[in-house]
């Protein structure tokens, strides 16, 4: 008789063996979760931040600034600047969940003097091959408050960057770069602010904000020749910043997103410097505007209706005093709305954030 087949047993796992899987397995889980959650956060060892960053294909430096290759060949389009250093040299400040970064820079401005920090921001679109020979609209953002030592856009907690991106992919929005400076040089301490303007005997932060922050973003990215390339978003004294630069400066700049913004310069300092107040004040600068017939520039408004009647009707006044001739104006009242960041980003996406669009140029594609 054939011998019997033994019977198989089935394998069994010692008790320490079971333990010590159960605890790979566990740590496994736990490392897929928490290790996006740290990136989020930007948790040592899975944060970039402070790491060097550069945006977008190399800088035009070689090419003078031309648009033009070694060769002769135009490599951007008729409208186009191409980035003409120096590079900066920007370190990661935040990374978002899509990637992107934003970098932060301490620029010594040449023109203005003052020496701050901008942060910048390039949304994925900047390095899409279809818009590799276009440059791109910018919009300098301005913060309320301090203003100093940082500048409260840069907070990913806003979602400031991420709703840019969103809006573009739905057809809301143009891909803006952001450049995000110090609005003020010092803490608002004693009540001290600067009205973003050059106040005699002050740090000319009216320079720094109209031509020291664009010059980065041209030396660093792909920008456009027209002022329909170049635009402000800002809240409270931020956008008071832009308004007055825009209605100052309207053949460099020509829109604006403010939202609940001062209207008139109000800065204690001032004191003593009535004439150049007033070559500060939106009201005078828009009636000049008016006078002259353009150029065109496009200023839209946001205010909520819980924040200060004060302002509600100081807008409401502006727009339909000077809402005429080259003067281009939009107001958008936030129901509930309060006077804050967090009430005034997602508010944009129901229809400011069109109309600036609509206003201003690029990127565009090729072929």
């Amino acid at each position: 008789m054939p011998d019997e087949p033994i019977p198989s047993r089935p394998f069994r796992m010692g008790r320490r063996a079971v333990v010590w899987t159960s605890a790979a397995v566990c740590t496994a889980a736990l490392v897929t979760v928490a290790v996006p959650v740290m990136r989020h956060y930007e948790i040592p060892p899975f944060s970039q931040k402070g790491d060097p960053i550069t945006y977008g294909r190399p800088l035009a430096a070689a090419t003078g600034g031309t648009g033009r290759s070694g060769d002769g060949k135009v490599s951007s389009d008729a409208g186009t600047v191409l980035p003409t250093g120096p590079r900066a040299a920007f370190k990661v400040a935040h990374t978002l969940d899509d990637g992107t970064h934003i970098g932060v820079v301490t620029l010594h401005g040449k023109k203005s003097g003052f020496t701050g920090k901008v942060w910048v921001w390039a949304p994925k679109a900047y390095d899409d091959p279809k818009y590799a020979n276009s440059g791109f609209p910018v919009l300098e953002a301005l913060p309320g408050g301090p203003g100093f030592p940082d500048n409260y856009w840069t907070d990913p907690g806003l979602k400031l960057e991420e709703s840019i991106s969103s809006w573009y992919r739905s057809g809301r929005s143009k891909p803006f770069l952001l450049a995000m400076p110090v609005l003020n040089p010092a803490p608002d301490t004693n009540g001290l602010y600067w009205d973003g303007s050059d106040i005699p005997g002050q740090p000319r932060m009216g320079t720094w904000l109209t031509q020291d922050v664009p010059d980065l973003m041209r030396a660093n990215f792909r920008t456009l020749k027209s002022r329909g390339g170049w635009g402000f978003l800002g809240s409270s004294s931020g956008g008071f910043a832009g308004l007055k630069a825009v209605l100052k400066d309207p053949g460099r700049f020509k829109a604006v997103l403010a939202s609940g913004p001062d209207i008139v310069p109000d800065s204690p300092l001032w004191k003593g410097h009535e004439k150049q107040e007033a070559q500060n004040n939106p009201e005078l600068l828009a009636q000049q505007l008016i006078a002259h017939k353009g150029p065109d520039v496009y200023l839209g408004f946001q205010v909520g209706t819980r924040e200060n009647p004060e302002t509600i009707a100081e807008v409401k006044k502006f727009v339909a005093t000077y809402g005429k001739g080259p003067i281009h104006t939009d107001l958008h009242v936030i129901q509930g709305g309060e006077h804050n960041a967090y009430t005034y980003v997602p508010a944009m996406g129901d229809g400011p954030i069109q109309w600036i669009s609509k206003h201003l140029e690029g990127p565009t594609a090729s072929g």
